[in-house]
C-alpha cells in the first residue's frame, strides 16, 4: 500500500509518499502529494480536493507517467508479500525476572498495582529461583548464543543482592554452556546510590531510568510510600548515573497522562537535565482522570508534531538527543521477523515471577489464565505459546491496510486484550499515535538526511 502524509517544519511544508511493502520513502511536491492521495484512494480534505481539481491536465499526465515508472521499478504500490502465519515456539532468548513484587513508590497509573501484580503478598525472588531461571533459559534457548535477562519489579534495587547473585551465577555458566548473557534493569532511581551506580554501570548492558519529566508532572502521579514528593532524589540520582554511564546504553523512560498532554515539554525538560536517550510513553490505564481517550488525540498528535520540530532543532546543537519513538533505520532494521511478530512475548520472551512462575510477559504476570509453568518443573506449556505464535500482524484484519503495521506489529498484546477485548484487535487509541509517530520518524529521517547532504 501507498501512504501520503505531510509535516510542517518551521512553516515549510514537506510532503512524503511511503510505500509500505518496499519501505521506499519519496519526498515530493504538493501536486505529486495530492495526485498520490487521489491515485491510491486516500481520504482528502475539502481543501485538498479543491486544489487537486485545479491542477492542469498536462501536469497530471506527466506525474502519472512518473508514478507508473516508480511502480514498474518496484518502489511504489509494491504487492504484499506472503509471510509465515505463525511464530516459532519453544526456543527462548530473553527473560524478564520479577526480582520483587514490591516497590518504594506508589505511582497512580501503575499497571502492576504498586508492584504487587494484584497479589496479596509482596514477594521477593530468592537466589534459588534466580539460578533456576538462568538454568531454564539455557535449557530452552536452543542454538541461540546471545541471551538477555531484564531485572524488573516492582523496584529491583530493593532486592539488589539477589540481582548480583543471579548475574554472578549466569556468568559462571557462560563458558560451559556456550552462551553469553546481556543484562538490563528498569529502576525508579530511589535507591540508585553510588555503590549501585558503580555496579550497574559495570554489569548492565542497558539501564532504564524511570522519570516522568518535569518536577510538577512527576510529583503529581509518582509519590513515595509515605505520600511525599520524591522528584529531587530521583532526578539527582538519575543525572549522576547518566554522567557515569557515558556512551554505554541507557535511556530515561517516562509516562504521560491526560494531565500532561503538553508532554513535549517533559521530553525537552529531560534533555535540559543532560539526558540524551529519552522515551515518553502514553499511559494505558482505565483510571478516569489519567486515561488517554479519543478526545485527546488531536492535542496529542499536534504535540508530537511540536516535539518533532524541537527535536530536529536540538539535534543540530550540543543538546542532541534520541527520542525512542522517532528513531528509525530505513536500511537495516528492524528485521522482518520482528516487524511481523513484535516483542516476541509468549514465544521467545517470557516473564518469571518471584516464586518461579512462567508467564508470556511482565504484563501477564500472576494472571492464572496465562500461566505457562514453573522454573522448578522445567516444562513449558506450549499451548499458551501457540496463542501468541499466531498473533502476527499479517493475521490481524484490522491491520491489513495500516501504513504502520510493520513497525508496531499490531500493538501490545496485553493492551489489546485489556482495552480492545482480543489480542489480535489493536487498541485504536494507540494506533493513531503510532501512525503519526512513524510519519514523523520518516519525515525527520528525510529532513536530517537532506540537510546532511548540503
Amino acid at each position: 500500500m501507498v501512504h501520503a502524509f505531510s509535516f510542517c517544519y518551521h512553516d515549510r511544508a514537506y510532503h512524503f509518499i511511503w510505500d509500505n511493502e518496499s519501505g521506499s520513502l519519496h519526498n515530493v511536491d504538493y501536486v505529486a502529494f495530492l495526485y498520490a492521495k487521489k491515485r491510491y484512494g486516500q481520504a482528502m480534505s475539502q481543501q485538498e480536493n479543491s486544489d487537486y481539481n485545479r491542477i492542469d491536465a498536462s501536469e497530471l499526465n506527466c506525474i502519472k507517467e512518473e508514478f507508473d515508472e516508480l511502480e514498474s521499478m518496484g518502489t511504489l504500490n509494491t504487492p504484499c508479500k506472503t509471510y509465515a502465519k505463525a511464530k516459532k515456539i519453544g526456543e527462548i532468548k530473553a527473560l524478564c525476572l520479577h526480582i520483587c513484587n514490591d516497590c518504594n513508590l506508589r505511582c497512580k497509573y501503575c499497571f502492576a498495582d504498586e508492584g504487587t501484580y494484584h497479589t496479596s503478598e509482596r514477594a521477593y525472588m530468592s537466589e534459588e529461583v534466580g539460578r533456576k531461571a538462568i538454568d531454564f533459559l539455557i535449557a530452552h534457548s536452543g542454538k541461540r548464543r546471545n541471551l538477555e535477562v531484564d531485572f524488573f519489579g516492582g523496584e529491583p534495587l530493593m532486592n539488589l543482592d539477589v540481582v548480583k547473585s543471579i548475574v554472578k551465577y549466569a556468568r559462571s555458566r557462560e563458558t560451559e554452556s556456550g552462551k553469553h548473557f546481556d543484562f538490563t534493569m528498569t529502576t525508579n532511581c530511589v535507591l540508585l546510590n553510588d555503590s549501585a551506580i558503580e555496579w550497574l554501570n559495570k554489569e548492565m548492558h542497558n539501564v532504564v531510568l524511570s522519570i516522568d519529566g518535569r518536577e510538577c508532572v512527576h510529583n503529581a502521579v509518582r509519590k513515595a510510600v509515605n505520600g511525599k514528593d520524591c522528584y529531587s532524589l530521583i532526578a539527582g540520582n538519575a543525572v549522576k548515573f547518566a554522567k557515569v554511564r557515558g556512551d554505554k546504553s541507557y535511556y530515561v523512560r517516562g509516562t504521560f497522562t491526560a494531565k500532561n498532554l503538553d508532554f513535549a515539554d517533559d521530553v525537552l525538560a529531560l534533555n535540559d537535565m543532560g539526558f540524551d536517550q529519552i522515551s515518553i510513553e502514553p499511559v494505558v490505564t482505565d483510571i478516569e482522570d489519567l486515561k488517554i481517550t479519543k478526545e485527546h488525540l488531536p492535542r496529542i498528535l499536534a504535540e508530537y508534531d511540536r516535539l518533532a520540530e524541537n527535536y530536529i532543532d536540538r539535534r543540530k546543537t550540543d543538546k542532541w538527543f534520541n527520542f525512542f519513538h522517532f528513531m528509525i533505520d530505513l536500511e537495516g532494521g528492524p528485521c522482518l521477523v520482528k516487524r511481523l511478530t513484535g516483542c516476541g512475548s509468549g514465544c521467545e520472551y517470557l516473564a518469571i515471577t518471584p516464586t518461579g512462575g512462567l508467564y508470556p510477559c511482565h504484563q501477564f504476570a500472576e494472571n492464572k489464565d496465562y500461566y505457562m509453568g514453573s522454573v522448578f518443573e522445567g516444562d513449558l506449556d506450549l499451548s499458551v505459546s501457540e496463542k501468541f505464535a499466531r498473533n502476527i500482524v499479517t493475521n490481524k484484519p484490522d491491520c491489513a491496510e495500516c501504513m504502520a503495521k510493520y513497525y508496531c506489529s499490531g500493538g501490545c498484546v496485553a493492551n489489546n486484550l485489556n482495552f480492545a477485548g482480543a489480542m489480535d484487535k489493536p487498541y485504536d487509541v494507540s494506533c493513531e499515535m503510532m501512525r503519526r509517530r512513524l510519519e514523523l520518524s520518516l519525515a525527520i529521517n528525510a529532513i536530517e538526511g537532506a540537510e546532511g547532504e548540503n
